[in-house]
Parts: C-alpha cells; sequence; structure tokens
C-alpha cells in the first residue's frame, strides 16, 4: 500500500474528524460505568464505533463526489478528485462499515450495535440525500451526531431508557446547530456553488441564521444543566456548564447581531471550545452514587 494511497483512505474516513466519535463515545461509556471501567471493552466499543463513523463517512464522499468537487474545501477529497475510483472508495466504505458493525456485535453487545447501525443508516439514508434538498438536514445530521454517547452508554450496561442516557443525547444534538451554522456562514459561497440548500444560501441576509443559532445557543445552556437533575452529576458541573453555555451563547448572540466571517469564525471556535470542556467537567464530576440508584 502506497503511502498516499494510505493517506487518501484517512482522508475518506475523516479520522481526524472522527475523533470527536471516539471521544463521545467514550464518554457515555465512562459517564454509565458505575461500577468501573471495563478498559478492553471500552478499547473495542470504540473501535467499532470509530470504524462505522469512518464507514458513514467513506459512503458520503462517495456519494457527494460531484458536489464536493464544486467546493473549495472539498474538490481534493480522494473521490471527488479522482485520485480514488467509485469501487474503490465503496469497497472501503462498505468495509469500515461492516467491520465495525462486527466488533460491535461480537465484542461489545447488541444493543451498542443496533445504536451504531441507526446511526450509520440516518447518516447515510437520511442526512446525505436531504443536503441536496432541504436546509432540515442539518437538524437531521445532527441526530446520528448525537447517538454516539449512547453507544458507549450502552456498552457500559447502562439502560438506554434512562432519562441519564437521553441527556448526553440531547446536549449533543443542540451543541452541533450552533457549530454547523457558524460553519455553513463561513462557507456559504461554496455550499451555494455546489447547489446545496443550507440554511446561510437561502436565507441572503443572515438573520434566521442568527437567531437560530442563538435560540439553539440558548436551549443548549438549559439542557446542559439536566445531567444535575437526573443524578448523573454533581451542583458543581451545573455551574461550570451554566458558565461555559453562557459564554457559547454570547458568541451566538455576537454572530446573530452581526453576521461577520469573523463572528462566524468565533461563534465555531467557541463551539469547539466548549464542548471537550463540558465534558471533562461532566467526567470529573461524574455521581456514581446517585446516578445507580436512578437508574435502578
Amino acid at each position: 500500500m502506497s503511502e498516499s494511497f494510505a493517506s487518501d483512505a484517512l482522508v475518506l474516513a475523516k479520522v481526524r474528524l472522527n475523533t470527536l466519535v471516539v471521544v463521545t463515545t467514550a464518554g457515555g461509556y465512562y459517564m454509565a460505568a458505575v461500577n468501573g471501567v471495563d478498559v478492553p471493552r471500552l478499547l473495542w466499543t470504540c473501535a467499532g464505533t470509530a470504524l462505522v463513523a469512518g464507514g458513514a463517512s467513506a459512503i458520503n464522499q462517495v456519494t457527494e463526489r460531484d458536489t464536493d468537487r464544486l467546493m473549495e474545501r472539498t474538490k481534493n477529497r480522494p473521490v471527488a478528485h479522482g485520485r480514488m475510483t467509485v469501487r474503490v472508495g465503496s469497497a472501503i466504505a462498505g468495509t469500515l462499515s461492516l467491520l465495525g458493525l462486527a466488533i460491535l456485535w461480537s465484542l461489545v453487545g447488541r444493543t451498542p450495535t443496533l445504536v451504531a447501525l441507526a446511526t450509520l443508516v440516518i447518516y447515510v439514508l437520511a442526512y446525505t440525500p436531504l443536503k441536496r434538498r432541504s436546509s432540515l438536514a442539518t437538524i437531521v445530521g445532527a441526530i446520528p451526531g448525537a447517538l454516539p454517547p449512547l453507544i458507549g452508554w450502552s456498552a457500559a450496561g447502562g439502560p438506554l431508557g434512562s432519562p441519564a442516557a437521553w441527556t448526553l443525547f440531547l446536549i449533543m444534538f443542540l451543541w452541533q446547530l450552533p457549530h454547523f451554522l457558524a460553519i455553513a456562514w463561513m462557507y456559504r459561497d461554496d455550499y451555494a456553488r455546489a447547489g446545496l440548500p443550507m440554511l446561510p444560501v437561502v436565507d441572503k441576509s443572515g438573520a434566521i441564521t442568527g437567531r437560530q443559532a442563538m435560540v439553539w445557543a440558548a436551549t443548549l445552556v438549559l439542557f446542559s444543566l439536566m445531567p444535575v437533575l437526573v443524578g448523573l452529576t454533581s451542583m458543581a458541573y451545573g455551574i461550570g456548564a451554566l458558565i461555559l453555555g453562557v459564554f457559547l451563547f454570547v458568541c451566538a448572540v455576537r454572530f446573530a447581531m452581526s453576521r461577520s466571517i469573523a463572528n462566524a469564525r468565533g461563534l465555531f471556535y467557541a463551539s469547539i471550545t466548549y464542548l471537550p470542556l463540558l465534558w471533562a467537567l461532566m467526567a470529573y464530576t461524574r455521581h456514581t452514587g446517585e446516578l445507580t440508584a436512578f437508574s435502578l
């Protein structure tokens, strides 16, 4: 295998971007592992999830190769550029997806596998085709992006019916919306060139985009406090989450008031600062005693 092919395969699987998937999967596992972390099981969970995520990304790039060619930031992707054929890209995508699901099924469990499969199906069959038709694709795409913590949660034996589990889902779901609206605003000319009706493309003035970013950020502030209410974390987390949430909300307000590239970039950087700090705070303040009692 040549170095250039290996590099293209990593780009196809979006290894760097899918690091977030692995981290939030591990986070979900840790939050549910009230009796201690089974390290091999955690590693297999993360490996299987990473492979499924890589497969989904590869399928996306094969499917969207025509629009990728039209956008500056994606035109050099291997299939869009022509360095990799559709057949090879599809083979890699299928191999990664099936291998990831096989690892989860055989070494982790049925429920995490089914959640991972749902993630793959929604991303490939709902989000990817909807991107060409509606700005609502961003909301639909936030669903598979929010499911990895549930993979980890269920892998650790946490019940999927627990409000604590869906609290993690909601935090990830809501976080993605101002995050991706900021990205879409920064690259709206690219999306317009490719004919993708992202909200910043159809909302010429950006007024709706700004308001939505602000509303989603405000909603995130409220729901980020839920881990305290369901006994997942201590009050120290709630204080920290409130500070982080207000910081993100202020950046969203600034963007809503003046839809400049600089303010969109500021919101983007605020969002990628917010999330790891929130998860770190959640892990540090995990309240295992209350969680055990609540889950029962």
